[in-house]
């Protein structure tokens, strides 16, 4: 069972609290404008907050209400869910990018009695719900209220925000203090299979989780994080946006995906927290730039690694060279600056979740100087369960268990003799999923474990290595079982992959079907003579050997049965809109078959 675990917090009423006392004239968010960054303290945080908590009360939200909340980060997300909170009220996030039906859906689920919506666009869409069932069937006769962000019209049954927080001005109300158990939020899981479970966290998950960061990795009031992952997803919500707010760091608000560079070179974080596609970019961007540099420049940052691979070396074998020390010293400043100063030069960490990061990749960026901690957990988890830190660190690896934290490995769940499946003990663990008694007790252990579904192995340090997801996990036909993901992954490294699916479920071999990279590909294609665009240029001969030369490369570390024997190129890449990826970029595999399952088995 887990260690005794004493949380700094209770619950996140205790953390704003706290935050917004001590750190009250530290900035908090920035956002830019009209070409500007403007940031907001945490004392304006903190008014802000009342007005919004005065302002549902205003409209009947208390004890045991829902709020739902459809709008990417901004402080307006910040400042309802912690306004929410001292009103005792859970708070249910979703994303701008989810369709209308998964929207009316969560909030029907959930129950919920106001939603705080981004713009006119989706309360319109609220609004039609509420009038009449959508095309699933579904209509939402509990929603009261609807709050825009940004309106430019006005529509019955709905309220700006800023007249919300006007009201509560008027009509301010004492913040409610809730006891550990009470419901703090739902966050509902991405549906790679079926509808979305709401996962219920209760203060003391969020806060325990908060309180175990302040322990193994405390950060500085001087830190700064680029926030671009979701806060409607646990990895970013719980790590980023309460974890720092907690410890007084400041959060630069990404303008847009595509504006991310561009943003970590103004905002100038200290800190990076991301899912394993935007490392990749970075590493893909680095080996481009290097590849398109002169022979002598290629030269001395293939030197560089070197040496950074040979002190790391030196270092696991409690030695040191002090001329290996003095040449890092040089290239240092010639080199690894440089391209840190792409990423705004201030950048120390950088914190990978969601899924697992490649090795390779991880080392990478952790010779340029940004020391990389990877960390595991799900939704259903709140979400972090192992992490790497400062001490106690393993590339490769996804950490140790945080404290208060037991991780057991229960090898009856898999084929394998070393990799089981994850059971997670701990304050962490969810309250439940919400109106499905059947699913928890399939995900509970008599013991109170939460079964993860994913497979790992703890080795005799005690971390943590993930080896696949049992959902996932198929047989060929020749007996051997093969884990996809960490294939896929593998294969991404490659500048011409942009996604992938490995697929052989009881087939003699693997095959993948590839979305091409069609801008590199393009480029490439330029310098070979080839005039064809999009698929015409998939499928001519030079492409498809330039390919089966990636894979190839990239798969070199594959074992045999897991080779890619055959594959599929396609010019349109997985997307949340095409729904091939959920809002956190996870493969929907049942919808890629359902979508390309044809060309797949053609293959064989």
């Amino acid at each position: 069972m887990p260690e005794k675990f004493t949380p700094k917090y209770e619950t996140l009423v205790a953390v704003f609290d706290d935050a917004t006392k001590k750190y009250a004239n530290r900035p908090l968010f920035g956002t830019k404008s009209n070409g500007t960054w403007n940031w907001m303290t945490y004392a304006e945080f903190a008014t802000d907050v009342e007005a919004a908590r005065g302002g549902f009360a205003t409209l009947g939200l208390g004890d045991g209400d829902k709020l739902g909340v459809i709008t990417n980060n901004r402080p307006e997300w910040a400042i309802g869910t912690y306004a929410a909170y001292g009103l005792k009220v859970a708070y249910a996030p979703m994303y701008e990018s989810q369709i209308a039906t998964e929207w009316a859906y969560i909030l029907k689920d959930c129950g919920a009695k106001a939603v705080i919506v981004a713009n006119d666009k989706i309360r319109d869409a609220l609004l039609k719900a509420k009038a009449a069932p959508d095309e699933d069937g579904t209509q939402l006769t509990e929603l009261e209220h609807i709050i825009v962000l940004d309106s430019k019209t006005d529509a019955e049954g709905c309220i700006r925000w800023s007249e919300l927080l006007e009201r509560g001005r008027k009509n301010p109300v004492e913040a409610i203090h809730p006891v550990g158990k009470d419901i703090a939020c739902f966050i509902y899981t991405s549906g790679t299979t079926g509808k979305p479970k709401g996962v219920k966290l209760s203060h003391t998950n969020l806060a325990s989780n908060v309180s175990a960061m302040n322990e193994v990795f405390p950060m500085s009031p001087e830190d700064r994080s680029l926030s671009f992952l979701p806060w409607a997803h646990s990895f970013g919500q719980t790590v980023e946006l309460h974890g720092l707010f907690s410890m007084g760091a400041s959060m630069g608000i990404a303008e847009a995906v595509d504006k991310i560079i561009a943003n970590l070179s103004e905002v100038q974080p200290t800190l990076l927290f991301s899912v394993p596609r935007i490392f990749n970019r970075i590493y893909d961007g680095v080996n481009k730039q290097v590849a398109e540099s002169p022979a002598w420049r290629q030269s001395i940052f293939r030197s560089a690694m070197e040496n950074v691979t040979a002190r790391k070396k030196l270092a696991e074998e409690k030695k040191s060279s002090g001329f290996a020390d003095f040449k890092h010293g040089i290239y240092d400043k010639v080199v690894f600056q440089k391209i840190r100063n792409r990423f705004g030069g201030r950048l120390r960490y950088a914190f990978s979740g969601g899924a697992a990061i490649s090795k390779e990749v991880a080392e990478f960026i952790d010779n340029l100087g940004i020391v990389v901690y990877e960390g595991y957990g799900l939704t259903e988890t709140s979400p972090i369960a192992t992490a790497n830190w400062p001490g106690a660190r393993k590339i490769g690896s996804v950490g140790k268990a945080i404290p208060g934290v037991t991780i057991k490995i229960d090898l009856t769940a898999t084929a394998d003799v070393k990799s089981g499946e994850i059971v997670v003990y701990g304050h962490n663990v969810m309250q439940g999923y919400h109106g499905l008694p059947e699913e928890n007790e399939k995900v509970f252990t008599e013991d109170g474990g939460f079964r993860t579904g994913d497979m790992g192995m703890v080795d005799e340090q005690g971390f943590l290595f993930i080896t696949g997801r049992i959902k996932e996990q198929y047989k060929l036909e020749n007996g051997k079982y093969v884990a996809p993901a960490p294939l896929e992954e593998g294969l991404k490294l490659s500048g011409y992959i942009s996604n992938c699916m490995v697929f052989g479920d009881n087939k003699l071999y693997n095959t993948a079907l590839i979305a091409a990279n069609m801008t590199d590909v393009e480029s490439w294609a330029a310098t070979q003579g080839l005039s064809e665009k999009g698929q015409a240029l998939l499928d001519t001969d030079k492409v498809k050997a330039l390919f089966r030369d990636e894979v190839d490369k990239h798969s070199s570390d594959f074992k045999q049965f897991e080779k890619i024997k055959k594959f599929k190129l396609i010019a349109e890449d997985f997307t949340v809109e095409n729904g091939m990826l959920t809002p956190k970029m996870s493969l929907k595999r049942r919808v890629v078959m359902t979508m390309y399952g044809a060309d797949l088995n053609a293959l064989y």
